[in-house]
């Protein structure tokens, strides 16, 4: 089969090139169910012909919407997309509110849902919107089972139909609408053509170590987001096995269970990881703890390339052996690669986990780019720590005057659905503006620096770069959240989240009389000067205006469900900063 150039053309591809009989494995009921290569176009072809005989049109919306990922999203992705439907993945998160906004701005005729959760929140909306029915993944009473469309697709009487509708859908139709989870006003919905994803797909596959039958990889980060969509088509072409974690909870569990080869990540689950492996070294003693902080000291200098020397690699080999092999074990034994995306990465994690190795491959891009524009790669010297890797293949960057970073090739959208003043306001000719700053360096490595909107000026024209200092910050075992803030004002200063968790251990250690609940914690005196400390240390290394002068901490987590991240675990500031503003008041105008 030739290069594939349309969404649907992966499953076909892998059918005809490495076929497999685990293309896709969800848990079901404790077990780990298969679906093959050959089951998996079998289905999405009955989903075909069962859609067109409920009516769905050539350009019609489908919304999916799944708590988790799983084999049933794929084969719905499939079944919507070669009769030239477009599929709408809906993060299932949002309020029903959002989700009301969503089906009605996509126009949605039917909607998938994977359970009652989900299921609840769209009864709630469903009569001001306009659609058909809903099925679900799940058995659930009183809601149509989406099994009910394979009775329905059986008959292949009008498989000629969705041939010919196959065949008519060009590279450059649209494929999907993407709604950005935006952290002011309603989300953008962003239009990706076949075109767009599969010419990221193909120009990104040559970065990823995959090997052709052997790979098992575990996905988790939600399928509704066009960085974990894309790897599952890369998955897909290179012929591996899909393996769906049960929940972002399971992940340990499920690691041991499948050792997976590779997954991708973001970078707030691997500071998580890293933290609760520090955590249990606190509890050893003796030689053991000293072996595995000095193994950790080692990670924290590692350099790519064997760069530190013989001698180095020979003192790294036996921490692998007593150490980091047991790291590795707690996630399957077998992992050698992470993709990290949506947010920058701390170096130090990049050192440790390949120190430990386990590789990661930091990349960059956006929704609107389908969404890859830079990653690393260890091979061939596309690997530098701190950067975002090398522009992939067809995509061309270039950095404004102000610093921003300008994306062109075939990955940048359409546009966004239904609003084209808004399209026109990101584009300069071919080139999309990112919002981001960045540099390249003479190796043509990107760095990312900051986010444009969300750098500010303080009201001495200095200008801040919070991203920098919150990265530095975070890596503080007292912290988990941070946001800088400080725009038009005299000085930065810091909404912090601790790392309660960890903090009431600390008390128990020190034996500190402060008592267990949150905002006996936040408002502690013993708390906040712990916490002093760990600014003063960060201070260190920033300059005199940039230097976080004072800080509040919140008593409450920062979370998905109230409001303070989006489903990317990205923080939404202007919301943050409206829920604590009377700790920003009280720093700068008591």
């Amino acid at each position: 089969m030739i290069t594939p150039t349309r969404l649907f053309d992966f499953p076909y591809y892998q059918l005809e090139n490495a076929p497999t009989d685990a293309a896709f494995v969800t848990k079901y009921d404790g077990k780990w169910i298969k679906t093959s290569t050959q089951e998996y176009i079998d289905k999405a072809n009955a989903i075909s012909r069962a859609l067109l005989r409920m009516g769905v049109k050539k350009n019609d919306k489908i919304a999916v919407i799944s708590t988790t990922n799983r084999t049933e999203w794929n084969i719905m992705d499939i079944g919507i997309l070669q009769i030239g439907a477009q599929n709408i993945p809906i993060y299932p998160t949002i309020c029903a509110e959002d989700y009301e906004y969503v089906l009605n701005h996509s126009e949605c005729v039917y909607c998938f849902i994977s359970d009652e959760e989900i299921l609840q929140k769209v009864n709630k909306i469903k009569s001001k919107t306009g659609l058909k029915e809903v099925y679900s993944f799940n058995q659930i009473e009183d809601c149509k089972h989406y099994s009910e469309l394979f009775e329905l697709g059986k008959d292949t009487t009008n498989q000629n139909d969705v041939e010919t509708l196959k065949n008519n859908v060009k590279p450059t139709d649209l494929a999907t609408i993407i709604y950005t989870s935006g952290t002011t006003g309603k989300p953008k919905g962003v239009m990706l053509s076949h075109k767009n994803m599969t010419s990221n797909v193909m120009d990104s596959a040559s970065r990823v170590p995959l090997k052709q039958d052997e790979t098992r990889i575990l996905s988790f980060l939600p399928i509704c987001h066009v960085f974990e969509r894309v790897l599952i088509y890369i998955y897909q072409h290179a012929g591996a096995s899909i393996y769906f974690a049960e929940a972002i909870d399971k992940i340990g569990d499920n690691a041991k269970e499948i050792k997976p080869n590779m997954m991708s990540v973001v970078p707030r689950l691997l500071e998580k990881v890293y933290d609760k492996i520090i955590d249990k070294a606190e509890n050893l003693s003796g030689i053991k703890k000293f072996l595995f902080y000095w193994a950790v000291g080692l990670g924290e200098i590692w350099e790519p390339y064997k760069k530190n020397g013989a001698w180095y690699e020979f003192k790294l080999s036996i921490a692998n052996k007593l150490i980091f092999s047991k790291w590795r074990a707690g996630l399957g034994g077998e992992l050698h690669t992470m993709v990290s995306g949506s947010a920058a990465l701390q170096p130090r994690l990049v050192r440790i986990f390949s120190a430990a190795g386990m590789q990661i491959m930091e990349g960059y891009g956006l929704t609107e780019t389908s969404p890859v524009v830079s990653v690393g790669k260890y091979a061939d010297h596309k690997f530098k720590i701190g950067t975002v890797g090398k522009p992939i293949n067809n995509v061309d960057i270039k950095i404004a005057e102000d610093g921003e970073i300008l994306i062109k090739g075939p990955n940048v959208m359409l546009g966004y659905y239904k609003d084209p003043e808004k399209t026109a306001s990101v584009m300069s000719g071919d080139y999309f503006h990112s919002g981001d700053k960045g540099e390249i360096d003479q190796d043509g490595f990107i760095k990312i620096t900051g986010r444009k909107k969300e750098m500010f000026k303080t009201s001495g024209g200095k200008y801040v770069i919070p991203t920098l200092l919150e990265n530095e910050l975070k890596q503080s075992r007292f912290i988990e959240q941070i946001m800088v803030i400080g725009e038009s004002e005299k000085m930065p200063a810091a909404l912090i989240q601790l790392n309660f968790e960890f903090i009431k251990d600390w008390i128990e250690i020190k034996k500190h009389d402060i008592g267990t609940s949150h905002e006996a914690i936040a408002n502690s005196e013993i708390v906040n000067n712990r916490i002093q400390k760990e600014v003063d240390i960060c201070n260190e290394k920033f300059a005199k205006w940039e230097k976080i002068k004072l800080f509040r901490l919140t008593p409450d987590v920062w979370s998905l469900d109230a409001g303070h991240l989006t489903p990317t675990l990205k923080m939404k500031r202007d919301v943050i900063k409206e829920k604590y503003k009377s700790l920003v008041e009280s720093i700068y105008r008591p």
